[in-house]
């Protein structure tokens, strides 16, 4: 029997090292390898970060990480958003998606967030309130959009 998907979400400082392995082992995986983009994936961000994930059987099948304001723009932002290639299809994207507005929302109480989008994904991110800023740029080689969702809480 397997097990069901487990989500989790930590702060760099209270990820295990096994939990920090499997999730630069499948960021490689997607971003390096998949998307043949060779860049430095540890950026310095990620001990600023909050990281969500979904695992089963201790494999990642889907991850992103979030920020607080004023650490990557002036709003939150979401990043480093995958899901497994052999999990995709499985509304896993969304439901990460989902939850990491919800962690914004929550844990830095605020609704303004700013992405940088990979060109192919941004009727997906539409979806979820993100609107083209019209900045457009190449970001190793890949087209990026600088998307913003702005919505006032309740």
């Amino acid at each position: 029997m397997t097990s069901s998907i487990i989500w989790k979400i930590k702060p760099f400082s209270k990820l295990s090292t096994q939990e920090l392995y499997q999730i630069l082992k499948i960021r490689q995986e997607v971003f390096i390898v998949e998307q043949t983009c060779y860049y430095l994936d540890a950026d310095g961000y990620d001990e600023r970060a909050i990281h969500i994930w979904a695992e089963k059987d201790g494999e990642i099948l889907a991850y992103c990480r979030i920020f607080k304001p004023a650490i990557k723009y002036n709003e939150a932002s979401i990043g480093r958003v995958l899901t497994h290639p052999n999990y995709r299809r499985n509304n896993l994207g969304k439901i990460l998606v989902k939850f990491a507005i919800n962690s914004i929302e929550s844990r830095f109480r605020t609704s303004s967030i700013r992405i940088s989008a990979q060109d192919y994904l941004l009727r997906f991110y539409s979806e979820f309130g993100f609107q083209d800023t019209g900045k457009k740029y190449l970001e190793d080689d890949i087209p990026h959009t600088e998307m913003v969702r702005v919505i006032s809480m309740k």
